[in-house]
């Protein structure tokens, strides 16, 4: 199972920033959507993310005067990115090796997608419950 079964689960309009915007204005919207984070996007082609751990390290080394920057000067780049053909099972390796829980999906350096960690387990999740069912079928019909 690869990322592109989770895209076709998921709504096609990705919340994405400019980089320009001001970082309160990010903080607004992570807090609106309830989300971690928002990919940095110019012309299509992602710049970078902005997360809850971005703003957080920034605001604990320099204070509150980071929520009058733009989302560029504070945002996570370059972004790792990933392709809609990549196995489920890939990317958490990736996140976890990383260390990140949002993955861009791209295609021709283009944004189609955004994934995080949450997705990529509630899809595991379902998988194994799914097998687990139709083993308990077999095993009761056998």
């Amino acid at each position: 199972m690869t990322i592109a079964a989770i895209l076709g689960h998921q709504d096609r309009d990705v919340i994405t920033v400019d980089g320009t915007m001001k970082v309160s204005a990010v903080v607004q919207l992570l807090a609106e959507r309830r989300i971690g984070a928002v990919p940095v996007v110019r012309d299509g082609t992602v710049d970078g993310i902005i997360s809850e751990r971005d703003i957080l390290y920034r605001l604990a080394r320099e204070g509150a005067a980071i929520l009058d920057r733009q989302a560029s000067e504070v945002m996570t780049t370059p972004a790792i990115t990933v392709t809609s053909d990549l196995p489920i099972m890939s990317a958490l390796g990736l996140m976890t090796k990383r260390r990140i829980r949002h993955l861009p999906v791209v295609q021709d350096d283009r944004l189609i997608g955004f994934v995080s960690i949450g997705d990529l387990v509630k899809i595991r999740i379902d998988r194994i419950e799914a097998e687990a069912v139709a083993m308990r079928d077999y095993i009761q019909n056998a």
